[in-house]
C-alpha cells in the first residue's frame, strides 16, 4: 500500500475517498515518503527530502475523518554550543480530527481549531503538513546538543573545547590595569 491513498500533489496529502462518509470505516497507512519542506527549528530540524516515515490509521467519524499514528524522519542541525555537526531521529505522535464540510464541527470551531477534509482544494483529502510540522517543533530540543558535557567554543579565540589542549585559556589583562602592569615588568628587571 506504499503509493495507493496518496494524492499528487504532496506526499502529504491523503485520499480518504475510500473511507466514503461511513462511521467507523477505516484505512492505515504506512509508507515512507519525501518531506516536502524543511521542518523544525533554527539549529536543527528535518531536511527536505528526508524520508519521514507514517504509520497512520484513519477513521471516519460522524463528523469528519480521525487521523492517529506515528510519524518518524532523521534530523540534522548543529550543537548549540560548539556548532559540530548533530544527526539524530524525531519520532511524534499524531492525533488529528479532520471536520467534513458543513458538517456541526465545521460550523462551530474557529479556521485554527480543527483541520478540514479538502482545505486544499481538492476533495476528499486530508492535508497533514500542518499537524506535523507544528509537532515536529515541539518535540525538537531547542538548543541541540553534541554531547550533555559540550563545553562549547574558547570565547577568546573560537576554538572547540573538546579539542583544545588541558587547561586551555588566555592571559588577558584588564585595560584598566595594563599600565601596572608595565610597572611590574619593569621592577623585575
Amino acid at each position: 500500500m506504499a503509493t495507493q491513498g496518496r494524492a499528487a500533489r504532496s506526499p502529504l496529502v491523503l485520499d480518504i475517498a475510500r473511507l466514503g462518509r461511513r462511521p467507523g470505516s477505516m484505512a492505515t497507512f504506512q509508507e515512507t515518503v519525501p518531506n516536502p519542506s524543511r521542518m523544525g527549528l533554527d539549529l536543527i530540524g528535518i531536511a527536505e527530502g528526508a524520508p519521514l516515515t507514517m504509520d497512520l490509521q484513519v477513521q471516519a467519524v460522524s463528523e469528519g475523518v480521525l487521523v492517529t499514528g506515528t510519524v518518524a524522519a532523521p534530523t540534522t542541525g548543529e550543537c548549540a554550543r560548539c556548532l559540530t555537526p548533530v544527526t539524530g531521529e524525531v519520532e511524534i505522535e499524531l492525533t488529528e480530527l479532520y471536520a467534513y464540510p458543513d458538517s456541526t464541527t465545521d460550523a462551530t470551531t474557529e479556521d485554527d481549531e480543527v483541520g478540514r477534509v479538502g482545505a486544499n482544494g481538492v476533495p476528499d483529502t486530508v492535508d497533514l503538513e500542518q499537524p506535523i510540522v507544528d509537532a515536529v517543533g515541539l518535540a525538537l530540543p531547542f538548543a541541540p546538543l553534541c554531547g550533555p558535557d559540550c563545553a562549547g567554543l574558547c570565547p577568546e579565540c573560537g576554538v572547540t573545547m573538546a579539542t583544545a589542549e588541558p587547561g586551555h585559556h588566555h592571559d588577558t589583562i584588564d585595560p584598566r590595569w595594563a599600565k601596572l602592569a608595565g610597572l611590574l615588568d619593569r621592577d623585575e628587571r
